[in-house]
């Protein structure tokens, strides 16, 4: 029996079609795993070992927030009336180095794993959505201190743009250290996944699984409300995860007083080590200067 044209286009287009669909579930599967792979970041468990070296005293507490998350923490007494805030970046945990350099000029810190870090409990991580709300629980920990008069912040990646948000919500936090933040989630996620089959898929997956709307995590349109209050926005020039251009959107949108700082040549999270005296200086300064009124 003789088959004609049609006969053949019809085979080649159902084909077509079930490979194009086969490779659109494969893809669709795929992208799926790598989103519950990053709303279920790693958990590093944070040792300690670079307070104890560095001879800082601390104890550990636990936070809880209002939604029933139990953050595992480290709190360092002030000895100058001012309490600083660390929020961690996305698969991280409490950064030591930052909370040395602050106890060791005689600051307060409170540091956090956030939720879904580290000791920390919760499922998943919303990449600075949801953790705002362990921003809050730490606050009101930090409010019912005698020893603290004063309360600033530091946010590092994710944690930057969890304190931008939060700094620009609470009032009680009167100055913030912002470094290497993205401007807003979906253009982070538009930079780190340039497809454009998986990019709206991984959106869509994200959404689903957290029920919120990531193109709506923008603290670039958030941090105008931070003024009068002052930001100290730092970035690498060389960051790769965030890029600069993230921090000049983040200062253009800020209102006075702010400040910014790119080193040319460093990575993300990396300013620090290009010069680990001036970064304390810097930042230490910063609060120094609005914290505690020091010229």
């Amino acid at each position: 029996m003789r088959r004609d044209w049609r006969y053949w286009a019809r085979l080649i287009l159902a084909f077509t079609s079930g490979l194009a669909l086969g490779l659109f579930l494969l893809v669709a599967g795929l992208t799926y795993a790598s989103v519950e792979d990053i709303l279920h970041p790693p958990r590093r468990i944070p040792p300690g070992t670079t307070l104890r070296e560095e001879r800082v005293d601390f104890f550990n507490l636990d936070l809880y927030t209002e939604d029933g998350i139990r953050l595992t923490a480290w709190y360092t007494p002030p000895e100058n009336g001012a309490l600083i805030l660390l929020a961690h970046g996305y698969g991280d945990n409490r950064p030591e180095w930052v909370h040395a350099i602050l106890a060791k000029n005689g600051y307060g810190v409170l540091a956090w794993d956030a939720r879904a870090h580290g000791e920390s409990e919760g499922e998943i991580s919303t990449l600075g959505y949801l953790e705002v709300l362990d921003v809050r629980a730490a606050l009101d920990y930090a409010l019912t201190q005698p020893q603290v008069e004063h309360i600033g912040a530091w946010g590092g990646s994710m944690g930057g743009a969890t304190m931008i948000r939060a700094t620009a919500r609470f009032p009680e936090i009167e100055a913030l250290v912002v470094d290497s933040s993205f401007s807003t989630l979906g253009e982070e996620l538009d930079h780190l996944v340039p497809y454009p089959l998986v990019n709206p898929l991984a959106k869509f997956f994200a959404g689903i699984r957290t029920g919120l709307e990531i193109d709506a995590l923008r603290p670039v349109d958030e941090i105008a409300r931070i003024s009068p209050r002052p930001v100290f926005i730092i970035h690498g020039g060389a960051d790769t995860l965030a890029p600069p251009e993230s921090a000049q959107a983040l200062y253009d949108a800020a209102g006075e007083p702010r400040r910014l700082w790119i080193e040319e040549d460093a990575p993300h999270l990396a300013v620090v080590l290009a010069n680990p005296s001036r970064y304390s200086r810097r930042v230490v300064r910063f609060f120094d200067e609005w914290l505690l009124n020091k010229e």
